[in-house]
Order: structure tokens, then sequence, then C-alpha cells
């Protein structure tokens, strides 16, 4: 009889739940070899069905990945970003000690966004995101209309220190955008802020957002260190 009247935690399950438990903790640290279906095995006292079991579980969830005749290893740690809140926001929410600095705001041009949108000028704001623990993780320039209120951004400077908000407070709102994800050979300037030698690869995301009716809100230009940061795209039905 279960006295608690609650279901039995698995075998299985506790598995799971240990090694979430230790790589989210950090005890099992990103890009760390787990020990072999064998080891585990006799360290939990299960089988090794339960071990696979649960190892595939854990790469359904993004926290390990695993090679064929190698054996599996601890990824970042399978937190997904939620890039509507922003970079920072959303490291910051995944439990990240992120700090974000400001570079610079001020007046700019841009001739693909110029023939695109038929704007003339635009409002730059460049930002570094760091990982208190390991240093600089991402640059970032965001391209903004200088209409109305918004041109005044480099002598008043963000509203509550957020783009989201100042956006938000001129009315700009968005509907729709897309996405281009690539790599880019990080330039003296970019490689000095970053930390990093200069012509190191780091992932390239420009996101575009528009308003329902087709008007610019924002782009966002964003160099991520792969090493911390990866897409993963689902498409269909699961």
């Amino acid at each position: 009889m279960n006295r608690t009247g609650q279901v039995p935690f698995g075998k299985r399950d506790r598995l799971i739940a240990e090694l979430t438990e230790q790589i989210r903790s950090g005890r099992l640290a990103r890009g760390e070899q787990l020990p072999g279906e064998n080891q585990i095995a006799e360290k939990y006292q299960v089988s090794r069905g339960t071990v696979r079991s649960a190892l595939s579980e854990l790469q359904r969830q993004e926290l390990i990945a695993t090679r064929s005749g190698v054996g599996s290893f601890v990824t970042f740690d399978g937190v997904t970003l939620d890039q509507t809140v922003g970079w920072a926001t959303a490291l910051a929410d995944s439990g990240f000690d992120i700090s974000t600095e400001l570079l610079g705001i001020e007046l700019t041009t841009d001739a693909e966004l110029t023939e695109r949108f038929g704007l003339e000028e635009f409002i730059a704001i460049r930002r570094l995101r760091r990982d208190r623990a390991v240093g600089p993780v991402s640059v970032e320039t965001s391209l903004i209309p200088a209409v109305g209120e918004l041109r005044e951004l480099p002598e008043k400077g963000l509203l509550e220190g957020s783009i989201t908000a100042t956006l938000l407070s001129a009315g700009l709102v968005a509907g729709a955008g897309d996405q281009r994800i690539g790599t880019h050979a990080l330039s003296a300037r970019m490689a000095a802020l970053l930390e990093r030698p200069e012509g190191e690869l780091f992932l390239q995301a420009v996101r575009t957002n528009v308003t329902a009716d087709g008007q610019l809100v924002e782009q966002v230009t964003s160099l991520l260190d792969p090493n911390r940061f990866q897409f993963h795209l689902t498409f269909g039905r699961p």
C-alpha cells in the first residue's frame, strides 16, 4: 500500500531527475562526457535499458547530445531562450548571471534598410552582454527608426534602460518579422569587445521586426558565442 497516496517515482524518473539536477547545477559541465551505460547502471542500480531510456529523454530535452560509438556529452543546458523579450532578459530568466553594458546610442544610416522601408536615418543602440562567470558572450546592434521622440534617444537615453519599453512608448509594436542566421568572422573592433582573437567565427543573427502593416520596428544584429548559443528550429507536428 502507498501510504502517502502519491504515485511512486520510478527508477527511470529518478535517474532522469538526478542527471538533470547535476547538469543544471553545473556538476556535470557543458562538454563533459557522461559515464558509460554500464557505469551509470551500476552506480544507480538500474538496468541498461533504463539508462538508455533516461538518456534518450535527456537528449530529447537537449540536455545532452549522444555521439554514436563515442558516448553522451552535456550540451549547454537545454534552456530555450525567448528572443521576443531580448537576449539579456531571456538569459537572466533562464538563471544565468548576465550583465548588459550600453556601448552607445547614436544617429546613423543604413542603405539596405532605407531601400526596404524608405527611412533616411536610424538610431543605433549597441550593447555588450557579459556572463559574469565566463566573460563576454554577445554583442548586438539595434537599429530603430529615427522618427518622432525616438530621434532624441542619443541625448535622453532609453526609457527604463529598455529598448522594448522605449519602442512601446513610441507606439511601435512588432507584429511580424524575419531572421537570418549565419557565421561572421570577428573584426578587430568586435574581437576586442568580446575578448577573442580577431577573425574568430561567431554566430550572427539578424532579426527584423515590423508592425502589422509592415513598418520597421527594429532590426537587431547579434554576434553570439557559438560555444554558448545554438539555434534549434522545429517544424510540423511533434
